[in-house]
Formats: structure tokens, C-alpha cells, sequence
């Protein structure tokens, strides 16, 4: 019916098979044009003179709070609806990133100080950024990393007691003071947290209570500073509902 209608009026179709309606049924129907996905249909449209501007969407919150879930079951629903998405993490997210994440991680890099700690993160986002997430955007992506510079802020300034104020200076040069447009805070008891972990526990989850304490409430700091990006979630709730409220608001901010 709405290729016909388009027709009568002297309107030219497009067929979109993320949406409703398979290829073949668009085809039957006499649609003018059939296309894939958000960005092919832009470059239909605009005739390749423009691009989608992209988006970029952060998950954050201490480890085992179900951030990792959510951003995954989201992925897969931006791309459900047309849009091309990259899902990516830190530390890590490029070869670069990932060898540095290893370093980071591991039990045997024990003993590391607090700056030596902060200077890798910064130097995984520098890379990150620049082989990842910014030529995504520019491609007009969506994209969704676990993890950015709101951890450093709350691991390092809050958990390790650094200042905040040089933390964030050196990852906003790291990143050419690139930051999320909407930033998921899955907010959740510390030792409720630790319980829900499957895996042996790396050098940053097994800093002990006080520190996770510390970044929990840093972390909290920050979302009431920027209520504009941040949205908070009570990482306690049944995994569908977080969810919901996830892609609920997330529809209104990119569809």
C-alpha cells in the first residue's frame, strides 16, 4: 500500500528491508529502490553528497555490574534497525590497545604505581580513538565502547587517589577532548557486584573493597556533574528492564 500510494502521487519509493517487508515482497510491490541499511539510505537520498553524523555512546560502571550485557543487547538492536554500529572496548578495542590492555590487566604487572597506570590507559584511549572510534564517527557509525574516559576519572582519580583534574587533562588530550554524547552508568553495590563474576579476577578487580568503594562514589560524582550525558541505572534490576529504559532512551536520541 505504501509503494502504490507513493506511485498515484507521483511519488518515487524506497524500500528499506530493515524495517518491515523482505526484498522480495519490495520487489513484488514496484519499489523504486531498495536499500539495507540507515547510511545506504542517506546516500540515497543525499546522492553522496553527506553523511549521518555519528554517534557515539559510552558504557560505564564498576566490574561485574552487567555493562558489558546491556551494551551488547543494544548493539544488536541499533543494528536491527538499520544503523551500522561498532562495539568496542577499554583498555583495548585496536591491536595496539589490546597489547597495552594485557599490561594493564595482568596479575603479573602487580607493583605497577598509580601514575605509571594512568599514563597506559591514556596511552590505550590515545590509540583507541585515533585507529577506532573517530573513524567510525566520521563514517557516520554508532559507536559504542565499554568503558572510556569516565573509568580513568573513577579508577585512577577515585580509586587510586590521584587528582582528578590531571586525569582528565590527560585524557582529554589523549582523545583531542573527544567525548560520549550519552554516557549508560549501570550503578550497583560493589560486593554485589564481585559475586556475579564468572572469571578469576584481574589486577584491577582484585584491588580490594576500599578502592572499589572509592570508585563506585567517583563514578556517582561524576554523573551528578554532567546529568546531561549521563544516565544512571540501578544495575540490581532484572536485565530486561535495564534494558528497556536503555533502548527507550536511546531511541529518542538516535532512533
Amino acid at each position: 500500500f505504501d509503494v502504490e500510494g507513493a506511485h498515484d502521487n507521483g511519488i518515487d519509493a524506497i524500500g528499506v528491508i530493515y524495517g518491515y517487508g523482505t526484498r522480495e515482497e519490495l520487489q513484488k510491490a514496484g519499489a523504486d529502490v531498495i536499500v539495507d541499511s540507515v547510511e545506504e539510505l542517506t546516500d540515497c537520498l543525499l546522492e553522496g553528497e553527506g553523511l549521518l553524523p555519528g554517534f557515539f555512546i559510552s558504557f560505564e560502571g564498576g566490574d561485574g555490574c552487567g555493562k558489558s550485557t546491556q551494551l551488547q543487547r543494544e548493539a544488536e538492536r541499533l543494528r536491527a534497525c538499520g544503523w551500522r554500529v561498532g562495539a568496542s572496548r577499554e583498555p583495548g578495542g585496536c591491536p595496539i590497545s589490546e597489547r597495552i590492555r594485557s599490561i594493564l590487566l595482568d596479575l603479573s604487572s602487580e607493583g605497577m604505581c598509580p601514575e605509571c597506570e594512568a599514563l597506559l590507559f591514556a596511552a590505550d584511549r590515545a590509540q583507541h580513538v585515533a585507529e577506532t572510534i573517530r573513524p567510525a564517527l566520521e563514517r557516520g557509525a554508532i559507536v559504542i565502547t565499554d568503558r572510556y574516559l569516565d573509568s580513568s576519572l573513577a579508577y585512577q582519580a577515585g580509586g587510586r587517589e590521584l587528582t582528578s583534574d590531571e586525569i582528565r587533562g590527560l585524557s582529554m588530550w589523549a582523545t583531542g577532548g573527544l567525548l560520549p554524547r550519552r554516557t549508560y552508568l549501570l550503578d550497583i553495590d560493589p560486593a554485589c557486584a564481585h559475586r556475579r563474576l564468572t572469571h578469576a579476577e584481574d589486577r584491577i578487580e582484585s584491588a580490594g573493597d576500599d578502592f572499589q568503594r572509592r570508585t563506585r562514589r567517583a563514578f556517582l560524582e561524576l554523573a551528578e556533574r554532567d546529568p546531561e550525558r549521563f544516565l544512571v541505572l540501578d544495575a540490581s534490576a532484572p536485565a530486561d528492564d535495564i534494558a528497556q529504559t536503555i533502548c527507550q532512551d536511546s531511541a529518542n536520541l538516535v532512533g
